[in-house]
């Protein structure tokens, strides 16, 4: 048994006096391992929220059997959700067609404004996106999104005023567990589970990755507070989710405040790394490295994983690295991508599709439309951009080539999906573009460049701090030179450090 850092004990001592916790754990701080030091202190019951499915499962082979671990939505999904199985993974079909089946068949004029069936198709399915996110019981006229061409308050009250009674159509579809013309979604029972009030039965409860949480799941938590005793756990740095409705709920709950900040994941060097991305994130946090372990920053000819910013760069350097003559494994959705590239095929040929999730799209054309403007189709646009730019023949020779893993040279994935790995030596690609220059010079005459923007220095944090001993910084080489980083002001050391030592999950 490995003896706990004076942060770790400190935050057995607050679990045994009873505190509610949140805990800010750093890259490679030991998280998880802290959360068994806590649960194998008491013989009480627990509950651990996971952010998916792989943690959960990782984390039930690690935690002792009084602490039962599922993600929050298999959670909703066995005691609401699985009333409506046989509404889930229904075939996609573009936003009109779901407007049409619930009465939206002529524009609107607002203020001289014509607004199409289409559009208004799209904002009401984005209202209940929208809704379901949220910790509000209701629908309400401010969860319609804004439209850029009605950006006055009167405007937007139209648009709300006819948007609502379509957005509480479409919700009272959804609560049909038997038939109905929206497509249902996991995030439909999950707010609908949310809404009972449901109790939690656990004598304490941790929630995982907190700084990814979505209000309605962080209002389910909240809720518990008078009978169970709650722990918070996750990195403010690491909120890169956003866009899919999940904010930070570290900051602002009403508990104990604790950190983890000694890595056990990299040295000395990579932290300081770490801190220069954490320092413009403006993050709660400093990490120090563990001296014995030795990492380099610098230029690498061999990495075991390249990290790109986006699915479209992914695939990209996974043709580069083929064509180069290396075995290559791609993290997550392999078989979905041929699967994928196969129906694209069919729709660019002037084929119906028979793939489950295309079958009701007649053209690619149609599907285009439906990723770039329909709310429920932006999980399908970097697919659609990856055909556009290498078309689906090229993809799916490239898919045929790749290998698993742990046969591979090089893996190759996305910083989101990194999140929560690690690897030995990493290569940071081409694909994260530096910040636009500004009109403005300096003394020297050389463009001033825009401020780094908190949302990419967090994800350039995530994705530096996946190596353990060698970094080449490639696509990221440009904070090198950003003048906010030349200034960023150096970091204070966190206090309470234990004396180096390894910890037996250095990649939690």
């Amino acid at each position: 048994m490995h003896t706990p850092t004076d942060e770790q004990a400190h935050a057995v001592d607050a679990f045994r006096a009873g505190d509610h916790l949140v805990l800010q754990a750093g890259a490679g701080t030991g998280k998880t391992s802290t959360l068994c030091l806590l649960a194998a202190g008491t013989r009480r019951k627990g509950r651990y929220l996971a952010f998916n499915k792989d943690i959960a499962r990782d984390a039930a082979s690690r935690f002792p059997r009084t602490v039962l671990c599922k993600t929050a939505h298999a959670t909703a999904f066995a005691a609401l959700g699985h009333r409506y199985s046989s509404r889930l993974n229904s075939a996609r079909q573009p936003a009109w067609k779901t407007g049409q089946a619930l009465g939206i068949t002529r524009p609107v004029r607002i203020d001289g404004h014509e607004i199409g069936p289409r559009t208004l198709s799209h904002t009401v399915l984005r209202t209940v996106t929208r809704y379901c996110y949220s910790a509000d019981e209701d629908l309400a006229d401010h969860h319609v999104p804004r439209l850029r061409r009605l950006s006055s308050p009167g405007e937007h009250l139209q648009l709300a005023a006819t948007v609502m009674p379509f957005a509480r159509k479409a919700w009272t579809d959804l609560r049909n567990p038997d038939t109905g013309v929206v497509r249902f979604e996991h995030d439909h029972y999950l707010k609908m589970w949310a809404l009972t009030q449901p109790v939690i039965e656990a004598d304490f409860l941790f929630l995982d990755e907190a700084q990814d949480t979505n209000p309605v799941l962080e209002e389910v938590f909240a809720a518990q507070r008078s009978h169970t005793q709650l722990v918070m756990v996750g990195d403010s740095a690491q909120a890169i989710y956003g866009w899919r409705g999940a904010r930070d709920v570290l900051n602002g709950f009403d508990a104990t405040p604790l950190t983890l900040t000694r890595s056990f994941r990299f040295g000395p060097l990579l932290a300081e790394e770490a801190n220069r991305w954490l320092a413009l994130a403006d993050a709660p946090i400093r990490l120090t490295g563990t001296d014995t372990i030795r990492t380099d920053v610098g230029g690498l000819d061999r990495p075991d994983a390249v990290l790109c910013r986006t699915n479209i760069g992914a695939m990209a350097e996974v043709m580069r690295l083929l064509s180069d003559g290396h075995r290559i494994a791609l993290t997550r959705g392999r078989q979905q991508l041929a699967a994928l590239a196969q129906a694209a095929r069919d729709l660019k040929d002037g084929r119906r599709t028979s793939h489950p999730e295309l079958v009701l799209f007649t053209t690619w054309g149609e599907l285009q439309d439906y990723a770039a403007h329909d709310p429920a189709g932006r999980d399908v646009q970097p697919f659609v951009d990856l055909v556009d730019t290498h078309g689906p023949d090229a993809i799916l020779a490239a898919v045929d080539q790749l290998t698993d893993e742990q046969h591979a040279d090089v893996t190759v994935s996305t910083a989101h999906t990194a999140k929560g790995r690690e690897w030995a030596a990493v290569k940071i690609a081409d694909d994260f573009p530096p910040p636009k220059n500004t009109d403005e010079h300096d003394n020297q005459g050389r463009p001033i460049p825009e401020p780094v923007r908190d949302t990419d220095a967090r994800l350039a944090y995530v994705a530096v701090t996946r190596a353990r001993h060698h970094l080449d910084l490639g696509g990221l080489s440009w904070i090198n030179t950003h003048p906010s980083s030349v200034t960023a002001p150096a970091a204070s050391p966190p206090p309470r450090l234990a004396p180096a030592c390894p910890a037996p999950d250095a990649g939690r």
